[in-house]
């Protein structure tokens, strides 16, 4: 049985203040510990609950934060960028699980850490009228390859936002938000047994109920998306409206229509990668 671990950090336990999530200082290398901890907590409930193969994905910054030599060795370890898929990379494999582990709230949010993307470009993403956050596009991207997302964890501003979206999914609940950097956090080792408990019983009870080991096959046709994104400056929005297919509504937000999450994925990876030139 295949399952996909996708991994950030601002929603580990412990983690508050951005300094933490950046490289080059004492406090992001402790950080990144204890990400590495919690993806571990996710891989071995996973191989507990029956899992043959793991994928896990560095789904944070430039995705080099996870060092192979911390994680447990059955599991294999995506890493680096650009990738298609971004912080769904590996659903290529075919998972029939995605696990979301360290995520955060949407931007805009009371959220500890709370962004969409990129938070130096992205105000706000809306997939046909709907706000969505990491968490809303990069699960219903597993969801258009065929996989469940089955597990997430992060803070309860995260959970609370997310559950009406994945309502089969089970939530591990690290930290308590009082504001964007402060909180109520579990200890990593009580978050780390937590996660590890939920993984296994997630996917013992999706064996006991029949679940496939892959990705769904035979899949409806991809729907289309219209998507909307507010930017933080009007100069983000004319560099990312040099882009032909991208409209412009007002002096940050801008519209475009997407044949299918995969694509609208791409879009605001590229928008992303664009936004560099204005830093």
């Amino acid at each position: 049985m295949k399952i996909l671990i996708s991994a950030d950090i601002e929603g580990v336990a412990g983690v508050f203040h951005p300094e933490q999530t950046r490289a080059g200082n004492g406090e992001y290398e402790r950080a990144r510990r204890w990400m590495a901890n919690e993806a571990n907590a996710a891989i071995e409930g996973a191989f507990a609950g029956g899992a043959t193969e793991v994928w896990v994905n560095d789904s944070h910054g430039g995705f080099r934060n996870l060092l192979p030599d911390q994680l447990d060795s059955r599991v294999q370890v995506v890493l680096g960028k650009p990738r298609t898929l971004g912080m769904m990379a590996g659903l290529e494999f075919a998972p029939a699980l995605v696990f979301m582990i360290g995520y955060h709230a949407m931007s805009q949010s009371r959220g500890i850490l709370s962004h969409t993307i990129n938070s130096f470009a992205f105000t706000q993403l809306k997939l046909n009228g709907e706000a969505v956050g990491e968490a809303g596009l990069y699960g219903a991207l597993a969801e258009e390859r065929g996989a469940r997302v089955a597990l997430l964890s992060g803070d309860d501003v995260f959970a609370e936002e997310t559950a009406p979206r994945f309502a089969d999914a089970r939530f591990v609940v690290t930290k308590t938000a009082t504001g964007q950097a402060s909180g109520v956090t579990q200890t990593p080792e009580r978050a780390c047994a937590a996660i590890a408990a939920a993984a296994r019983e997630v996917v013992e009870s999706h064996r006991a109920n029949g679940g496939a080991d892959e990705a769904a096959t035979g899949l409806p046709a991809p729907r289309a998306l219209e998507c909307e994104l507010r930017v933080q400056t009007t100069a983000l929005a004319d560099l990312f409206c040099q882009w032909p297919t991208l409209t412009r509504v007002d002096g940050v937000t801008l519209r475009f229509d997407a044949r299918c999450v995969e694509y609208a994925v791409r879009v605001l990876n590229s928008l992303s990668a664009m936004s560099f030139m204005l830093r």
